[in-house]
């Protein structure tokens, strides 16, 4: 080493060919658009959109669907049949988010996420448009 540091184009200061602080930001900043990228790819793998909702409802939902699959019982989710129309089962997610799922000869298949504003305001019989 010559002892003497040099300007980088970027405008940092250092010994060496590159410059390591930008180096390592582009890095990380690969790493974030990929984790971002792989997120958005996640979507195309879920039965049902998932799209819109905010990314803890996104995984508390998604662990709802894959634990459905293994086994039919709904309650273990707490999880009720609407009275207006028996076949349609309100699974809550979070304090403001439930999933709309409809039982199909006692097989469980998740049709909707909506919040909760969405869901007391609906009228009965018109929440599910199968």
């Amino acid at each position: 080493m010559s002892g003497h540091k040099k300007t980088f184009q970027c405008g940092h200061k250092g010994f060496g060919q590159i410059c390591h602080c930008c180096l390592q930001l582009e890095t990380q900043d690969r790493v974030q658009r990929a984790k971002k990228q792989n997120w958005r790819n996640s979507f195309d793998l879920d039965p049902i959109d998932l799209d819109r909702l905010p990314n803890y409802v996104v995984l508390k939902a998604r662990n709802i669907i894959n634990r459905l699959q293994g086994c039919s019982d709904y309650r273990i989710f707490k999880g009720k049949r609407l009275c207006h129309d028996r076949l349609v089962i309100s699974i809550p997610i979070t304090r403001n988010y439930r999933m709309l799922c409809i039982d199909r000869d006692g097989t469980l298949q998740p049709k909707q996420v909506i919040s909760h504003g969405e869901y007391n305001v609906t009228k009965p019989g018109s929440l599910l448009r199968c």
